[in-house]
């Protein structure tokens, strides 16, 4: 299946210069998601995940249903402020700006394989830090899995030689 027919180009978004990859016209269509969902879970299935992490927002919409089929739980890792337990907060760039990313100071266990699903890699600074957080609870990355990455950026070269997935390449 060309999974890129499903994804809607939106240029100068949310800046000029930017062409923004909209997978909501992806998933907004059934069984085209749940194709790239079952493809991106056959891809990782021997990494014997114990759990999806997924960056907000749009990782909560890939790594979610992933967690489902794999039979893992999922953590949500939000923005600064987002979360209402205790939790550890790190900073990270992104392809057009920065932001603090947080996660539950309980939700990885020492030693529980972690599997990070996004929709799209750009230039590694969200997973980069989603990976430092995760191993600041003492969880081991596994392997990183995208819906989209766009090679241009390079953002394969933060992610200390993380298993990376990526469904479609730009």
């Amino acid at each position: 299946m060309n999974y890129k027919d499903y994804i809607r180009i939106i240029e100068d978004y949310p800046q000029p210069g930017i062409r923004f990859k909209d997978i909501t016209t992806l998933t907004n269509n059934g069984p085209v998601y749940a194709h790239a969902i079952d493809a991106i879970r056959q891809a990782v299935a021997d990494k014997q995940i114990d759990l999806v992490a997924g960056p907000e927002a749009r990782g909560f919409i890939i790594g979610a249903p992933l967690a489902v089929t794999l039979g893992a739980g999922f953590v949500p890792i939000r923005k600064s402020g987002k979360l209402p337990g205790e939790v550890i907060e790190a900073s990270y760039d992104l392809e057009y700006g920065n932001d603090k990313l947080a996660i539950h100071t309980d939700a990885i266990k020492p030693g529980q394989r972690v599997l990070i699903a996004d929709d799209l890699l750009a230039t590694g600074g969200t997973i980069a830090t989603t990976i430092n957080l995760i191993r600041q609870l003492g969880g081991e990355v596994v392997g990183a899995a995208f819906l989209i990455e766009l090679g241009y950026l390079d953002g394969r070269k933060k992610l200390d030689g993380i298993d990376i997935f990526s469904l479609m390449t730009y």
